[in-house]
């Protein structure tokens, strides 16, 4: 196991903890405290505060950088921000996993590199930030790793629609097969290539998009996926 060095972390994240049991709360998976001490409290309930935390601070931000976008528009982009994918990038670029304190089982099976778990452990750290500074250091951690320093500049991808997840939504709540993807085509050079990607959900329909990115592509066969369906369905 790894051995905890909180003045380490705390010099990289630029905040030093008056009480550093939050800290290693924050940093105490729980099949740690499992394995140590059945009193021994893990990060479960740090995390619980902490995704609350991060969601109002990333709605404050939001909210100030686009006064004029609606809710649902910001609302889609707080999503983006606070989703485990995202999280969990920045838990890895801080090297949270070398500081975790992980039980046997779960140091086997690669935890220290789990975005979930990584994931996780942020949301615990941001909490415990706030627990013994307050909001305002929240903030400031907030700002300077989690969100990205230009909101303005980023704002095309940030509240454009996720039609993969919108179509998984859909199919699950019509309780239709899950969408499945391939891509049908690639042409164009390296450099400048288009791929075709199809979407199909079982028997229930298939469409294809295109893009300069399987991503892109994917999206697109999504789109159309969605609306086939939501048009047939109100036929």
């Amino acid at each position: 196991m790894a051995k905890v060095s909180p003045e380490v972390l705390q010099a990289q994240i630029g905040y030093e903890f008056r009480n550093t049991q939050w800290l290693l709360e924050a940093l105490t998976h729980s099949s740690y405290a499992r394995e140590v001490s059945v009193s021994l409290r893990d990060n479960e309930q740090l995390e619980f505060l902490g995704d609350a935390v991060l969601n109002f601070l990333v709605s404050v931000r939001l909210a100030d950088a686009f006064p004029n976008y609606p809710e649902g528009k910001l609302s889609r982009g707080r999503a983006r921000l606070v989703a485990a994918e995202h999280l969990g990038r920045v838990a890895l670029q801080l090297d949270l996993g070398r500081y975790l304190r992980l039980g046997r089982g779960e140091e086997k099976t690669g935890g220290r590199a789990k975005l979930s778990l990584m994931a996780n452990a942020l949301e615990a750290l941001v909490a415990a930030i706030y627990r013994d500074g307050g909001l305002r250091p929240a903030r400031r951690f907030v700002q300077r790793f989690i969100l990205p320093s230009d909101l303005e500049a980023i704002a095309a991808d940030l509240f454009s629609i996720d039609y993969k997840s919108a179509l998984q939504e859909y199919l699950q709540a019509n309780h239709l097969s899950p969408a499945a993807y391939r891509v049908v085509s690639e042409a164009g050079p390296e450099h400048r290539k288009i791929f075709m990607v199809e979407a199909a959900a079982g028997d229930h329909g298939m469409a294809r998009g295109s893009g300069n990115s399987k991503k892109t592509a994917e999206q697109q066969a999504a789109r159309s996926l969605l609306e086939a369906l939501r048009k047939a369905r109100n036929v």
